[in-house]
Parts: structure tokens; sequence; C-alpha cells
């Protein structure tokens, strides 16, 4: 990640924990203790599976989830516990897109009306909104004639080039993009990938990618961050982490990617991880991983370990791996 100029966003130690109800004391430790930086222009991936906390890593960023403690720095200025009024006033310079593209547009409101609607929320004259809707159709590879149309009479695909031109209307800085194709079809994946770049080259901006496919985030990805049990396993550029992963996780995953040629799918190793994820209940007090780990050692049941360098240019949390990782371990243990 560069390192000449402040990040667009920083997060640093964030925790977005969950009370349980019915429960004095029980808490769901869904985000605990993740730091990354988002520089201007580059995308950055969080992957991992269900439950890891991608997504409610995403959510606290953008304002929809409250978080426990951490902060968030977007362009230098701490947005971790803005009001409603200061939330409302950055929605023009950070922007979500979902999942699911149907879900995101009232299915009585008309396209135009959809991306305008933003517009309006910041004052917009009608006159400014009506060329708005036509400059940010076509950007995103649409006819202007489907303003006047409702998302049931869409595809899969132009629905979500529709939710990505609303998201663009205030023109923002970042779009944290939460799974932004899978709901579609294989044959459209592409496609969107391919605008999602596009618009990153002509309009500068930054996105935070969350994904559980790792071929669409090598093909995105400047930069990955692997997350499990609510935190960072290992990080890096993009590059560096596919040549060379370094936490036992990280290779699993990669392990599981789909190969073209049937050949290679046959004959290359798959890691596959016995035991099942733990609760974020109550996770091991040691390294999150241990319980499915096929390296761990007894000293990974007793101490956390840290994000450290590693040979290959990422940052692994392994203390067999990168054991620099936890260099106070000796100390801690006399």
């Amino acid at each position: 990640m560069s390192e000449t100029s402040a990040p667009l966003l920083s997060v640093r130690d964030l925790k977005v924990h969950f009370a349980v109800r019915g429960s004095h004391h029980a808490v769901v430790k869904a985000v605990d203790g993740v730091s990354f930086d988002v520089p201007a222009g580059r995308t950055v991936a969080l992957v991992g599976e269900s439950g890891c906390g991608k997504s409610t890593t995403a959510y606290a960023i953008i304002g929809l989830e409250p978080t426990t403690s951490g902060n968030i720095y977007f362009a230098e200025h701490d947005i971790t516990h803005l009001d409603k009024r200061a939330r409302r006033a950055l929605a023009g310079e950070m922007e979500i897109v979902f999942q699911d593209p149907s879900a995101a547009l009232d299915p009585k409101m008309t396209i135009g009306d959809s991306i305008t609607e933003p517009l309006a929320i910041q004052g917009w004259p009608r006159n400014k909104r009506r060329q708005r809707v036509a400059e940010l159709l076509d950007r995103v590879g649409l006819p202007a004639g489907l303003a006047s149309r409702t998302p049931n009479a869409l595809s899969g695909g132009q629905k979500q080039r529709v939710v990505i031109a609303r998201a663009l209307a205030l023109s923002p800085k970042l779009l944290v993009l939460d799974e932004p194709v899978s709901a579609l079809d294989v044959s459209i994946r592409s496609q969107i990938l391919n605008l999602l770049m596009e618009l990153q080259r002509d309009l500068g901006l930054a996105y935070l990618f969350i994904s559980h496919d790792l071929s669409v985030v090598r093909h995105i990805a400047d930069d990955t961050i692997v997350m499990y049990l609510g935190t960072i396993a290992e990080q890096g550029e993009t590059e560096a982490l596919f040549r060379g992963p370094q936490h036992p996780y990280t290779q699993a995953l990669l392990s599981a990617i789909p190969v073209p040629n049937p050949v290679v799918q046959r004959t290359r190793e798959k890691i596959i991880l016995s035991g099942d994820l733990p609760s974020p209940l109550a996770p091991p007090p040691g390294c999150p991983f241990v319980g499915r780990c096929p390296i761990s050692i007894d000293r990974c049941r007793q101490v956390r370990p840290i994000l450290a360098p590693a040979a290959t240019g990422t940052k692994a949390a392994c203390l067999v791996r990168v054991p620099a990782a936890d260099p106070t371990f000796n100390e801690r243990l006399t």
C-alpha cells in the first residue's frame, strides 16, 4: 500500500461487539481489533468466510453499525461517532453498493427517481437533477430511456448498474462495495467488474471491496485483507498474497479457487480445514485459527499473534510462519 500520502480511509483497532439479548455478560465479538488503510484511487478487498466480520466492518465504516471502540478516519477526519446531520453531509463523499440490487431499489419508484433521491436530499434543483440522471446512466452504460422505467423491467445486471449510478450521484471519493457481483449471473459479473475498474480509472475512486470470491478479488483488488473470526489473518498487495500466502487460512482459501485447466485442478493440493468455525461468543484465547490449523503448536493456544512482516511481502498473524509476530512471547511465558 502506498505510504507517500495520507490514506483516504484509515481504520484503527476497530471493534464491533454485540450484547446477546437476554444475557448480561455474553458478547459477540463480530470485529475484534481491525486496522487497515484504503489509499485514494486503490481497491482494498476484505475477504473471508461468512461470519468473519468483513461486512460488519464495512457497515461500521459507512455508519450502519455502531462501533464499540477504535477509530475510523476519512480524509484525516475522525468519523467514528458522527451524528445524523454530520453523517448525511458525509454521504456525498462515501457511498455503499449492496449485494442484491433488487433489494436496493424501491420497486414503486422509477429508475430516474431512484437515482435522483440523493440529489433531492441535498437540495439540487429539478432541472439539474434530470441532467445529472442522464449523465449517470450514460456513465454506467445504460440508455437515458430507462429513467422512466421501474426496476421490474430491468435485468439483474442493469439493476446493479442503476445502483452504481445512484452511488455516484454526489461524486463520492470512496465506494464500499458489499459483494457487488455475487448475486449476478456469471456472464454478467465480468461486465460489472470491468465497469467498476473503468469508473475507478476515470473518476479516481477508491473502493473497499467485500467478497468471499478470491478469483474476483484477484481480478480487481490492489490490496487484500484476509479476515478470520473478526480479526485480520493476513494482508498485503494482492499479487504478493496470492503468490506467497503465509497464513494457513489464506493458503486454504487460495487452494479452493477453481482452476480452468482440468489437469491442474485434479493434481493440485487442496487444503481441507478440519473442525468448525469457532463462535465469536467464545473465541479461542490464543490464535483464533488454532482449532482448525494444520500446523499449530502449543504456544498457538496460549498467545494471540499480531500482524508482522513476512519474507514474501505480506503481513501475517501466525506464530509458526512468522515468529516475529509475537516478539514478547518468551517474556510473557516466564
